[in-house]
């Protein structure tokens, strides 16, 4: 961990600082089920112990779910689940020239057995649903964040309605 320590149920952990425009999204979603998270860069591959030490430390500093973005080879989100227990969410993000995302998809969303990420879609709508599902993951142990994600559900279905309404 660095120097700032911040306790917080949620870490969002980049590869990369150029990530951080995708992952604004999940950092912001967070915030508004009243979680503010730890947000950290970290790479698999330039500082690989720096990851293995964070990821077997998360659990002891209260973090409860990990949310890990990155491209290309987007090693990370699986070298943080290789050290922990905690669950692990993998968001592939595009890298500039590269496949769409592809490349990243496939690496994030192809684990060994016993060590699983779990994987949501490429970008900003995957970012938005890796704290979504954090959420749900939380909520699980906290009724006020469960509350919080009833409202939430309900809030969509309602903008729904409103959008479909307005057709008429």
């Amino acid at each position: 961990m660095n120097s700032k320590k911040k306790i917080s149920p949620v870490a969002v952990v980049i590869g990369s600082d150029s990530d951080l425009a995708v992952m604004q999204s999940c950092i912001d979603q967070l915030k508004d089920f009243g979680i503010d998270p730890v947000v950290r860069i970290i790479s698999a591959h330039r500082t690989p112990q720096i990851a293995a030490d964070f990821a077997a430390g998360a659990a002891e500093s209260g973090i409860e779910v990990i949310i890990a973005a990155a491209g290309m080879a987007a090693h990370l989100a699986g070298a943080l689940a290789a050290r922990t227990t905690l669950p692990v969410i993998g968001v592939p993000i595009a890298a500039f020239g590269g496949p769409a995302g592809l490349d990243a998809l496939l690496s994030t969303v192809q684990m060994p057995p016993g060590v699983p990420v779990a994987t949501v879609a490429i970008g900003k709508a995957g970012a938005k649903n890796a704290a979504v599902l954090a959420v749900q993951i939380l909520a699980l142990g906290h009724k006020d964040l469960a509350v919080k994600l009833a409202d939430f559900k309900k809030a969509q279905t309602q903008k729904v309605i409103q959008k479909d309404s307005s057709l008429s």
